[in-house]
């Protein structure tokens, strides 16, 4: 006997399809899964065992071969422990599924017979939508993950006997009857569904789940008012965030860093809705989706890694590669405090995410990528001691300059060029003086009225902000004075800066005109973003 049913499985963040065939045949019993499975899909027939005793059912006492279609690729995670047990269920005979539903199944058995969540429910509910299926039967704990995507039923199940509406109902002699100790029908035949109709769930769209997701979502407690004094850094992190360019805060210890660059989202636009459907397909496809209890982001993602992080753990990997902190931060922000304290093979895996806004990881059988559009936000001190910018006596620095050389080696030329802002913060002094701090609102609006002029500048085209400008795009869309560009021709000359280097100045130079809503660059504009460089500049 042969029976068939589709399931699901990550690949990537992506979904794929899996047909999951059954076949029973006479022989000694014995239970073969096929298909290049993983560990824990292997264990599924012990899992699938257990479940369909423990639910009244029998288990077919036969030669069971389990095929996971396409053959060659290779599976992994526990997404198909339900298909395999209702297919047993349906080729023995003791279940008889809708003739005119075509259903996508998903969900991890436990022993007894309830379903547990899996991981990248969105992205495997969103192929079943594309493939064309009627509904999706998943464990309940998905619902509302899986209610984001509309076009498809959602038959949410909690336990193995929730299949059939009046299975509590059935004695023990009666679901014994229902097949022979072989497995074959029986007289009293199989249990029939009808429909799903006491599974479906109606959630809200995503549409709706977004819109209360976004209200509902706490305001920050944090606000740049809190910080005393160091204007002109914040006016560096509200040019970063209004044309979403990275940058680098360089100073001693104590003066503020660290806390100015986590209030950073304080001042970014909140979401759109489909930048909230991309993040939240990320996370979901990493599991990281049960700490957004309506499913749908609506807050930039703000990623904080340890400088002890691997590079897999930054970039992505993994058999099947999974999502890495560059790919969770986006459409958000990456910050790497104490750069210099991480690996140099671990930070010098950026460039590329950093400039192509995804993440490209081969395998022997596939390539996966993942997307990776943020803002790099990082910290450093100037020194292996922190005080070689200090005045203050009693903070003089200890290091020789080989030691300094050093520590700065650690981050690489390549990697340095690609960091629009680096900005010096010295100690805040007396902050008595330096009058009233802006509010994270306060800057927020400037900065969501700079995002206004980009969207309507590019709206013909796929770039959303001015650090996504490039090539012949760069210089059809800026067009800098005589004055200007003299200037930015002599530094470039000056300091040796790489093109590149001079391509993200002509970035922020627009970006600063924006904030500052003016028509066209100006030469003044020029001169502030190149005076963000300090590290060409050799100011340190």
């Amino acid at each position: 006997m042969y029976g068939k049913l589709y399931s699901s499985c990550l690949y990537g963040i992506d979904g794929v399809l899996i047909e999951v065939e059954t076949d029973l045949s006479n022989g000694l019993p014995l239970t073969s899964i096929i298909g290049l499975p993983d560990s824990a899909i292997r264990e599924a027939v012990e899992r699938v065992r257990a479940a369909i005793k423990n639910c009244g059912y029998q288990y077919p006492l036969q030669r069971i071969t389990i095929n996971l279609a396409p053959a060659d690729l290779r599976k992994e995670g526990s997404s198909f422990d339900l298909a395999i047990a209702i297919a047993l269920l349906t080729t023995s005979g003791q279940l008889m599924l809708p003739l005119q539903e075509r259903t996508l199944v998903l969900g991890e058995l436990a022993l007894d017979g309830s379903i547990r969540s899996v991981p990248g429910i969105l992205s495997m509910v969103d192929l079943a939508k594309r493939q064309g299926f009627t509904s999706v039967l998943l464990p309940y704990d998905n619902v509302e993950e899986a209610c984001l995507i509309r076009g498809i039923e959602i038959c949410g199940i909690r336990h193995l006997k929730d299949l059939v509406p009046d299975m509590t109902s059935l004695s023990d002699a009666s679901r014994g009857s229902l097949t022979s100790t072989a497995g074959t029908i029986t007289s009293a035949g199989p249990i029939t569904l009808k429909d799903y109709s006491h599974l479906r769930i109606s959630g809200p769209s995503s549409s709706e789940a977004w819109s209360k997701r976004k209200k509902d979502s706490s305001s920050s407690s944090e606000d740049y008012r809190d910080v005393l004094g160091q204007h002109h850094v914040k006016r560096a992190l509200m040019i970063a965030a209004a044309g979403m360019h990275n940058i680098m805060l360089v100073g001693p210890p104590g003066t503020g860093k660290t806390m100015l660059i986590k209030r950073l989202p304080t001042i970014l636009p909140p979401l759109s809705e489909d930048e909230a459907l991309e993040v939240t397909k990320v996370l979901s496809a990493a599991g990281q989706l049960k700490e957004a209890p309506l499913g749908l982001i609506a807050d930039r993602p703000f990623r904080s890694p340890h400088h002890t992080i691997s590079t897999s753990g930054l970039i992505g990997g993994g058999g099947i590669p999974k999502p890495g902190e560059v790919s969770l931060a986006h459409r958000g922000i990456l910050f790497l405090d104490e750069l210099p304290e991480f690996q140099r093979q671990v930070l010098e895996v950026l460039r590329q995410p950093m400039e192509d806004q995804t993440v490209t990881i081969s395998r022997a059988r596939a390539a996966f990528t993942f997307p990776a559009q943020f803002m790099l936000a990082c910290s450093m001190n100037p020194c292996p001691c922190g005080y070689l910018s200090a005045q203050a006596e009693e903070q003089r620095c200890i290091c020789s300059p080989a030691r300094v050389a050093a520590y700065r080696a650690k981050i690489s030329g390549p990697l340095l060029d690609r960091i629009d802002l680096q900005v010096e913060v010295p100690p805040p002094g007396d902050w008595r003086k330096s009058g009233a701090s802006p509010s994270s609102a306060e800057m927020q609006v400037k900065v969501m009225a700079a995002h206004s002029i980009q969207a309507k500048r590019y709206a013909a085209h796929s770039v959303r902000w001015n650090s996504q400008l490039s090539g012949t795009f760069l210089r059809k869309t800026i067009r800098l004075p005589t004055d200007a560009e003299q200037l930015l021709n002599q530094t470039l000359q000056t300091l040796h800066l790489s093109m590149r280097a001079h391509d993200r100045i002509m970035k922020m130079a627009q970006t600063i005109a924006d904030l500052d809503h003016e028509g066209e660059i100006l030469t003044a504009h020029v001169a502030e973003a190149i005076q963000y460089r300090q590290l060409d500049l050799n100011l340190f």
